[in-house]
This record gives C-alpha cells, sequence and structure tokens, in this order.
C-alpha cells in the first residue's frame, strides 16, 4: 500500500469518526498556529478570570473552546520540547537536557513537511538542536531568541541561520513586538510565494517571564490596579472563575514558605534589588506603604506585558484574516509552565536607579503575585502541583469547530498536541509512526473533545521535574515534592483540585500502585532515551 493511499484512507477515517462531530471538513488542509507564553499563570487572561486586558485572547475562546485542566510540564524547556514533539521530555532526553534527540523524535514541522506544509519559527526555542536547518527543527524560517535576561536588548538572536549583533541599548526594539513582527513577516512572504500550500505557525513568546519588562506606556495603563493587594485580587480571580465554571474547588491558601530553591535570598534581595522588595508570600497588610507601591508596580509591568502580548497575537490574527485564511487556521494558546515564584539578578544585573520595567531594572514576580497569577490552584513553576502545570488552553477553528464559547472539562496534555494537529490534517499518528522505529506517540487526540465535552480516554498523565514527581490516574493525582520525593500525597481532583485534603494515609493500596505505575513509566522512558536514571531513583 502507498503513502498517498495511506494517508488518503487515513484523512477519509477521520471525516467518517469526526464528521458528525466537527464542522464539514474543508476542500484544503487547514493551517495551524500554536501560540506559547512563558511563565502565564492559569488565571491571568481574562477568559480565564483575570483582569487584564486580553481582548484577542478573548475572542478566541469566544470563538472556539476553552480547557479547564490542561497540562504542562512545569518548565520550559520540557514543555517545548513536548509540544513539538509530542513525546514526554524524559523520553527524548529534554528533562533533564542530554545532549541531542534521539533521532527517531522527529519535531511536528517534519511530520507535516511530506503534506506539503511551510512552517515558520519565531520566538523562543529552548529545545536541543536549532529551528533550521531542516535536517534538526524542520522550519521553513526561524528568529530564534536565546536571551530570556533581556527584553528591550538582547544578545543572543538569530535569523534563520545567521547570528544577529547584539539589540543596541537605547533601540526601539522590544521581543514581543519583534517575535510578531518576524511571523507577519513570513505569513506575508508565505502569501506571496507559496499561498497554494498551507502553514504551520509556532509563535513562542517571552513573556510574562522575569525579567519584568516593558513598554512604558503599557506600564501606566496598569499602574494603581494592583495596590488593593494579593488576596484581594486573587479573591477577585476566584469569584470570576467560579462564575464563568473553570473551577469547582476552593480557593487553596497562599503558602509563605515555598520558594524555588536556587532564589535570592532575603538579604541578597534588599541589597541588590530593593528594600522595597519582599522574598515571601506574606500577608499584605504586613507591608509597608514603600513595599506595597514596589510590588504593586510589579504586577502592573507582569500585566503589561501579558496585554502586549495580546495585541501582538492580534496583529498576527489580522494578518491571517487579511490573507483569507483565518476560516481554515487552527490556532492554539498555551503557557509552558505555571507563573514563577523565582527571584534572580542576572543578564545586566539590576539597577536600583532605574525605573521599574526599564531595560536596567531587573525584577521578578516573586511568590506573592505568582499566587494570583496560578489562581486557585497550589505552587509555581517547577513544581507538579497544579499551580506549576496547569495552564489555558483555547483552541479556534471556525471551519473546523462548530462550538462556540464552550468549556471542555476532558484532562489534557501538551503531548496531545501532536497527535491533535496530525488527526486534523488528515494522518492518524501511527501512520506517521511507521518504519521510523519510534515508541507510540504517548498522547491522544483532542478532535473529539473540540467537538463536545467529552472526557479523553487514557491510562494516566506523568510528570517529573526537579524531583517533584506526579501521577495523574483518572480523578486520582499523587504528587510528591523535592526534597522529601518519597513523601507522597494524594488528591482527588474531581473534589479538590486545589490539592487541600492529603487522602494518602486513607488510600495506602492507591497509593502503592500510582506509585509503582509512576516508577515504570520513568524507567521506560528513561529507557527509550538511553538516558541513565537520574542519581537516587
Amino acid at each position: 500500500m502507498s503513502v498517498a493511499f495511506s494517508r488518503r484512507m487515513a484523512a477519509l477515517l477521520f471525516a467518517v469518526i469526526a464528521g458528525p462531530l466537527l464542522a464539514a471538513q474543508p476542500p484544503v488542509r487547514p493551517n495551524v498556529l500554536v501560540i506559547l507564553a512563558d511563565d502565564m499563570g492559569f488565571s491571568d487572561a481574562g477568559c480565564y478570570g483575570g483582569e487584564i486586558p486580553t481582548p484577542h485572547l478573548d475572542r478566541l475562546a469566544s470563538n472556539g473552546v476553552r480547557f479547564t485542566q490542561f497540562y504542562n510540564t512545569s518548565r520550559c524547556w520540557p514543555t517545548r520540547a513536548a509540544l513539538l514533539s509530542g513525546y514526554y521530555p524524559q523520553q527524548i532526553r529534554m528533562d533533564p537536557p542530554r545532549g541531542r534527540l534521539p533521532e527517531w523524535a522527529h519535531l511536528l514541522p517534519h511530520r507535516l513537511r511530506p503534506l506539503g506544509y511551510r512552517s515558520y519559527h519565531s520566538g523562543k526555542w529552548h529545545v536541543s538542536g536549532a529551528p533550521l536547518p531542516l535536517s534538526q527543527g524542520g522550519f521553513d524560517r526561524s528568529y530564534r531568541l536565546e536571551d530570556p535576561d533581556r527584553n528591550f536588548n538582547p544578545s543572543n538572536h538569530w535569523r534563520d541561520d545567521v547570528r544577529l549583533p547584539p539589540v543596541p541599548k537605547g533601540s526601539n526594539y522590544y521581543t514581543t513586538v519583534a517575535i510578531a513582527d518576524f511571523m507577519i513577516d513570513c505569513l506575508r512572504e508565505h502569501q506571496r510565494g507559496h499561498s497554494e500550500r498551507p502553514f504551520f505557525g509556532y509563535l513562542a513568546f517571552t513573556v510574562p517571564h522575569f525579567p519584568l519588562q516593558a513598554l512604558p506606556d503599557d506600564i501606566e495603563r496598569h499602574r494603581d490596579r494592583y495596590l488593593a493587594g494579593w488576596e484581594a485580587i486573587r479573591r477577585q480571580r476566584y469569584d470570576r472563575q467560579v462564575r464563568m465554571g473553570l473551577v469547582r474547588c476552593a480557593l487553596s491558601p497562599m503558602e509563605q514558605d515555598s520558594v524555588p530553591h536556587w532564589n535570592l535570598s532575603e538579604q541578597a534581595l534588599r541589597e541588590q534589588i530593593s528594600s522595597n522588595e519582599v522574598a515571601r508570600a506574606v500577608s499584605w497588610d504586613e507591608l509597608s506603604e514603600g513595599q506595597r507601591r514596589f510590588q504593586a508596580t510589579k504586577m502592573a509591568i507582569h500585566a503589561a506585558m501579558i496585554e502586549r502580548m495580546d495585541r501582538e497575537i492580534g496583529r498576527v490574527l489580522e494578518q491571517i484574516k487579511a490573507m483569507g485564511v483565518l476560516e481554515n487556521t487552527v490556532v492554539m494558546f498555551a503557557s509552558d509552565n505555571g507563573a514563577s515564584a523565582e527571584f534572580l539578578n542576572r543578564g545586566d544585573q539590576h539597577d536600583s536607579a532605574s525605573s521599574p520595567g526599564s531595560a536596567a531594572s531587573f525584577l521578578c514576580l516573586g511568590p506573592g503575585w505568582s499566587s494570583v497569577a496560578n489562581t486557585p490552584f497550589r505552587l509555581h513553576k517547577s513544581w507538579v502541583h497544579e499551580g506549576g502545570i496547569s495552564t489555558p488552553f483555547i483552541v479556534q477553528w471556525p471551519r473546523g469547530i462548530r462550538a462556540r464559547g464552550e468549556l471542555r472539562h476532558g484532562v489534557g496534555h501538551v503531548i496531545d498536541i501532536v497527535p491533535t494537529v496530525l488527526e486534523i490534517v488528515g494522518v492518524a499518528p501511527i501512520t506517521a509512526q511507521k518504519g521510523q522505529g519510534s515508541p507510540p506517540l504517548p498522547g491522544h487526540s483532542l478532535t473529539r473533545a473540540l467537538a463536545r465535552d467529552v472526557p479523553i480516554p487514557r491510562e494516566s498523565l506523568y510528570f517529573h521535574h526537579e524531583n517533584n514527581r506526579a501521577l495523574v490516574m483518572g480523578e486520582w493525582k499523587l504528587v510528591s515534592r523535592r526534597p522529601d520525593t518519597n513523601a507522597y500525597a494524594l488528591y482527588h481532583l474531581g473534589r479538590d483540585r486545589s490539592e487541600q485534603v492529603d487522602l494518602a494515609a486513607r488510600e495506602p493500596g492507591r497509593v502503592a500502585r500510582m506509585a509503582e505505575r509512576w516508577r515504570l513509566l520513568e524507567e521506560g522512558f528513561r529507557k527509550e532515551a538511553n538516558a541513565p536514571l537520574p542519581q537516587g531513583k
């Protein structure tokens, strides 16, 4: 049987299965645009309960579907690897990073190229290898930004295969705008020279990752909005989420002693950043007036970064609309991990005399506002509790999805994006694997869940980062946190997604079975990657 015939049969099978569920299939393959934010919390967007103006994300949600329980891997590089490959990062040497991806770990552009797709990347990369040449990432064009410490004057960035000179200080460059500009340029070029072919766009923003840096006018719009304090803003977000039907759990308390183990000390923060910096998520009432203003300004910068990202997303979508193909473009939006409680001082180092949010400043969100961004869940980026791994996930495809403004409660993960895209474009994942010596893709296509609010059948979801471990099986979640990696807690996510009532002591058999399942998955993934188990396992 020829490959072409197999693909036609796969497309026919998809149409037969999904036809009653999705809108009538378009005559040409859909375009695909995947948008990824960096360190954006579950509740930051307006359509997920936030007060930050995100009209373009909100419009995507109102014209498509929002998932209420969608997961990333809790950190930037493993999420990006999983999103582009369809594999858990531990299967492909990406957590912890251990060199090149396995030969069989083809990224999504490689899988789409035989179908005629051209692929464009703009923004953060952070995956082994490079977006170009075709033998590595598989993209046709790329603007790669590998400088997480500067938003106004990056020093490490590439256009296609050419390293660009550092952006001089005082220029009008801003990362979010530049990332959107390059994608728009690629789309215009596509329209001029390749309009008969579908495209895959990967728009990977670097915000609102630290340092908190934003355009002055964007900051000004939010300057006084957060003086009410993190408890009040968090409660307001939670109340909106409940009204929207996004969550059905209690609001978790803020955990004052939970910060990343690599954070600067409180003394270092005061010496290097400001006497108004606060190392822990203490009560807002305990802060001085100076501390409140400083903290409110930091959150204003965070909001400005997200609002600007939303505006730039709007410009990219407007370009796709101008090309006449928005109706047949699948647009997906997610974040690579939960908001960050990190406190660092890197890049050009913080200048305490500079304006907060400017190129000379280096501020971090910190655990107080990170807890707000991750409302209503526990903990932050790098943990695999719900605050670290829960992401907004929005999908719009006007010609292919009839649903408008609906919620999806099925449990999804970034490993599901590749099989979903493959099925949407008419290739069954098993067909894409034949003859490649690849392990089966661990994710599942979301096409049925895009059509209606149905469960996504799977045995389990696995998590492991920085010795933080978790396994989700049905409505149960087993989770541990460093350094006590064997001290498992057990939560019933259907009743307690904010992880407040530990049921491990009542369910020792379930804990043992799930821990063994996690261990077998870990061993199997490391074997597939031909990588040793981390020390202590």
